[in-house]
């Protein structure tokens, strides 16, 4: 791993991709809540935020598929139309004419916007994927995210302006999306098509990541039960006018997502599930708090802090677990989705239970789900250092020199192609900044990258190196053994 900043290209792209991403997503979400809670009473408006919610996980999950059937000349279009309809449905959100055409409205813009969120993360992995900082990097974006949620529920009253920047941002994000995929298109040239020859025939750490990858989708919905029972504990306190949850505690919400972000980076990240199972604590005192007749105030400030902390958890989690995976448009938005299909299908036990006032039966609930937390941890943190441990080198007598020897002659590769390939061996830097550090224009090294992947049969960068780490000298040198030589 390679520390670039925060300044460089490719950390900025991101950190703009995630955070505006972030805004549009939550601004949308808290008008919509606004403007149920106009037409129902507390109780639907809390089912009718999180059927929307678990609509939005058929846009996170359906996106690798419309990511490998649009061809990319089509992709600008088809991100413009969304856009164009998510623009009228935030727009019928706001007119709020009957509760039918807003759900309907509803439905349709979290749909879109489960698209917009798997894209978003998506891109991020590509362009800055093996970050050393990367939770920083998500705390940065998380936190800039919930600043201008926070200035727009503040400056803004009226909710025709909130409509029409909520809009604009939309614009913007889907411009940047555009944008990412012509800076970028290297490492974004045939991602979703890298199968390796290697990783077809071995399919043991493939199968181990999988593993790893379930148990951390289990781990995240576990937790994602607790914080939504809290986050539906708040909802029925905005709904009733106890508080409005879009003033100054969001503050908070996005400080502890930085500290989050720095916190978790502490040792390249080896500590953030201890971390994070301490902040579990947080969430139980959370529900002590607001359903044993505590200050709600007082319980909103624990639960959005111990909230910063889950989103950049899952955030970061997927996100570095997703750039070790075939299918990474599918794994780096996971910890979105997974964190609100969990909102819809504990909606109606949830609110029962918030609703019928028996507080023991609830702190029971939360107890159960923190040790189910606590195992589930444990088994992801011992699976995870192994799983997505970078490749080690095949026991077969070759030294890595001898290895990359062995490999640049078996694939006929020039010396500069050589150079190249060292670099993209040893860094995590995107493809502009390897430009700068080898001295050469980025056309020229996407012409050296392009005669890599010809003449390796790789479709990418990470298909790349993933056939590199998973290509055996030994095997491929008693293949040649085997061919008849006519040469003597």
């Amino acid at each position: 791993m390679k520390t670039r900043g925060l300044r460089t290209p490719a950390s900025i792209n991101a950190i703009l991709l995630l955070s505006i991403f972030t805004f549009v997503f939550l601004g949308v979400e808290y008008l919509y809540v606004n403007m149920m809670s106009r037409m129902v009473g507390e109780d639907q408006t809390v089912i009718a935020q999180n059927y929307a919610l678990g609509i939005s996980v058929l846009g996170f999950i359906l996106y690798p598929v419309l990511n490998r059937a649009v061809h990319e000349r089509f992709k600008a279009l088809l991100t413009f139309s969304t856009v164009l309809v998510s623009i009228i449905c935030i727009f019928l959100i706001q007119q709020h004419i009957s509760y039918a055409i807003t759900l309907t409205a509803g439905l349709i813009l979290f749909f879109l916007m489960g698209l917009f969120g798997s894209s978003a993360h998506y891109l991020a992995v590509c362009t800055i994927h093996g970050e050393r900082t990367l939770a920083r990097l998500v705390g940065f974006a998380y936190a800039g995210g919930i600043l201008l949620q926070y200035i727009n529920n503040n400056l803004i009253n009226i909710e025709i302006a909130e409509a029409v920047i909520l809009s604009v941002f939309l614009a913007v994000l889907s411009v940047l999306f555009i944008r990412t995929r012509h800076v970028f298109r290297v490492e974004l040239m045939g991602e979703e098509k890298t199968l390796s020859k290697a990783l077809e025939k071995t399919n043991g750490p493939i199968q181990k990541k999988i593993t790893t990858g379930l148990l951390l989708v289990f781990l995240v919905a576990l937790m994602a039960c607790v914080f939504s029972t809290l986050d539906n504990a708040i909802t029925l306190g905005h709904a009733a006018g106890a508080m409005d949850i879009g003033q100054w505690p969001r503050i908070l919400l996005a400080l502890s997502g930085l500290a989050a972000g720095f916190l978790f980076d502490m040792r390249n990240r080896k500590y953030m599930t201890l971390m994070m199972y301490c902040v579990m604590v947080f969430s139980v005192l959370c529900v002590i708090i607001l359903r044993w007749g505590g200050p709600f105030l007082t319980g909103v400030v624990i639960a959005y802090i111990a909230s910063g902390f889950f989103v950049v958890f899952f955030t970061t989690s997927f996100l570095e677990f997703a750039a070790c995976m075939r299918i990474p448009d599918l794994w780096a938005g996971m910890g979105r989705a997974v964190n609100n299909l969990v909102a819809a299908l504990i909606t109606n036990s949830s609110v029962t239970l918030l609703l019928s006032g028996r507080n023991l039966t609830l702190v029971i609930f939360m107890l159960v789900l923190f040790v189910a937390v606590s195992i589930l941890m444990f088994a992801y943190t011992t699976r995870s250092h192994t799983a997505l441990a970078p490749p080690e080198a095949p026991a077969t007598g070759y030294t890595p020199k001898e290895k990359f020897s062995s490999f640049a002659s078996l694939f006929s590769l020039t010396d500069r192609e050589q150079d190249v390939l060292q670099y993209l061996l040893v860094s995590d830097s995107s493809v502009q900044d390897i430009a700068q550090q080898m001295a050469i224009s980025r056309p020229v090294l996407y012409r050296h990258i392009s005669s890599l992947n010809e003449k390796t049969g790789t479709k990418s960068r990470i298909g790349l190196l993933q056939f590199y780490y998973e290509w055996i000298p030994e095997k491929e040198d008693a293949a040649l053994e085997k061919s008849p030589d006519f040469r003597a």
